[in-house]
C-alpha cells in the first residue's frame, strides 16, 4: 500500500491520476479508474456545454461511488469556450477536485476555494508550480518534456524536473509525463513526486471510449514515434507521429504561420480518429510512453499491476543498499 499526501488529501487508495484528454476523459473511462482506486479525471471541454458537462458528471456517478474529478483546461482554441462557466458547473455538480492545466488557474481560485474543491495544477516548469503554490492549489502535476499534449517551452525531462521542483516547493508533487508501468511510479516517488499522473497510458485501456485501432497502434509504436508540433509558434504539442503531422512540421518549418496548418490541427479531426480509428485522419495526442505500452488491460488491472511492481522495485532497490559492517 502507497499512502502519502496524495491519497491522503484526494480521497483514494493509490497515487495515481488519470489527467484530462480531450475526446476521452469521459464517464467510463473516469469511472474506470476510480473503481481501481486511483483518481480519474472527466475532461470538462469535451462536452459541448457546461449542462452536459453536468450531466455527464451525474454518468459518472452511476458507474462509480468513489472519488473523481474534472479537467479544465483554459488554452486558447479555435472556438472561444466559456471557462468560468463550466467552472461554475463543475461546483454545482459537487465535484470536490479539479485539475486545472493551461494558464494561470487564480481567476478560479476564490469559486474553488469558497467551495471546498481541492486544485492540482498542471505544470511545465518550476517557476509555474512555485505561482501555483502562492496562489493556493493543494497539489501541482509537473509535466516533464515526455509528456503528450503541451510540455512547454523549457524541453526539461522528469529526471531533472521532479527533484528541482521537489527542492523549491511545499505542496505535493504528482509526476506527469514518460510513465506508463511500476517502475515509473517508484522512481517518480524516489525524485520526490507523491504521485503520479497519465494520460497515453491509460488511453490504451478497455475502458478508454476510443477505437480499438487507435489502442493497438499505441501498442505497436515505439517511444521515438510522436512528433513535437506547433514549436515555431511557441505552443509545442507532442502528438503521434502520422502523415498530418509532418505536414504541419513541415508547413511551419518553411515559414508558415497558424492559418496554414488550422485546419490540420483542428481537434475536430482528432476526434475522428478516435471514433473511426482512421490514424491518419488528423491529429492525436501520445506521449513517449507509448513504447512502454506492451497491452490494453483494464483499468483495475493497469492499477493493481503497476502498484505491485512499484512496492517490488522499491523493495529491491532498498535491498541493494548495504548495511554497516
Amino acid at each position: 500500500m502507497l499512502s502519502n499526501r496524495i491519497t491522503q488529501t484526494f480521497g483514494v487508495e493509490h497515487p495515481i491520476v488519470q489527467g484530462g484528454m480531450q475526446w476521452i476523459g469521459r464517464a467510463e473511462l473516469v469511472a474506470g479508474v476510480a473503481n481501481a482506486g486511483a483518481l480519474g479525471m472527466i475532461t470538462a471541454l469535451t462536452q459541448p456545454t457546461p449542462a452536459e458537462l453536468g450531466a455527464e458528471i451525474e454518468r459518472c456517478r452511476k458507474l462509480t461511488d468513489k472519488p473523481f474529478g474534472v479537467n479544465l483546461t483554459v488554452l486558447p482554441t479555435i472556438r472561444p469556450m466559456p471557462h468560468m462557466e463550466y467552472a461554475k458547473q463543475i461546483v454545482d455538480s459537487g465535484i470536490k477536485v479539479v485539475e486545472t492545466a493551461g494558464s494561470n488557474p487564480e481567476p478560479f481560485m476564490d469559486l474553488f476555494k469558497a467551495n471546498g474543491v481541492r486544485v492540482i495544477h498542471k505544470c511545465t516548469s518550476v517557476r509555474h508550480a512555485l505561482k501555483a503554490q502562492a496562489i493556493g492549489v493543494d497539489a501541482v502535476s509537473v509535466d516533464g518534456f515526455e509528456c503528450a499534449g503541451h510540455p512547454g517551452e523549457d524541453d526539461v525531462t522528469n529526471l531533472v524536473l521532479i527533484p528541482a521542483a521537489r527542492a523549491a516547493l511545499d505542496i505535493p508533487i504528482i509526476a506527469s509525463g514518460g510513465i506508463g508501468d511500476g517502475r515509473g511510479l517508484a522512481a517518480a516517488l524516489m525524485l520526490g513526486a507523491e504521485g503520479v499522473n497519465m494520460g497515453t497510458r491509460f488511453m490504451a485501456t478497455v475502458e478508454a471510449p476510443l477505437h480499438e485501432n487507435v489502442k493497438q497502434a499505441m501498442v505497436d509504436l515505439s517511444e521515438r514515434d510522436t512528433d513535437l508540433i506547433l514549436r515555431t509558434l511557441n505552443n509545442t504539442a507532442r502528438v503521434a507521429r502520422n502523415s498530418v503531422s509532418t505536414d504541419v512540421i513541415r508547413i511551419l518549418n518553411e515559414g508558415g504561420v497558424f492559418d496554414d496548418v488550422r485546419e490540420l490541427v483542428a481537434g475536430a479531426r482528432g476526434r475522428t480518429v478516435y471514433e473511426t480509428g482512421d490514424v491518419e485522419a488528423g491529429i492525436w495526442t501520445a506521449g513517449m510512453v507509448v513504447g512502454l505500452i506492451h497491452d490494453i488491460p483494464t483499468c483495475a488491472d493497469l492499477v493493481s499491476r503497476m502498484v505491485a511492481e512499484a512496492e517490488q522495485y522499491i523493495a529491491a532497490a532498498a535491498d541493494q543498499v548495504l548495511a554497516p559492517v
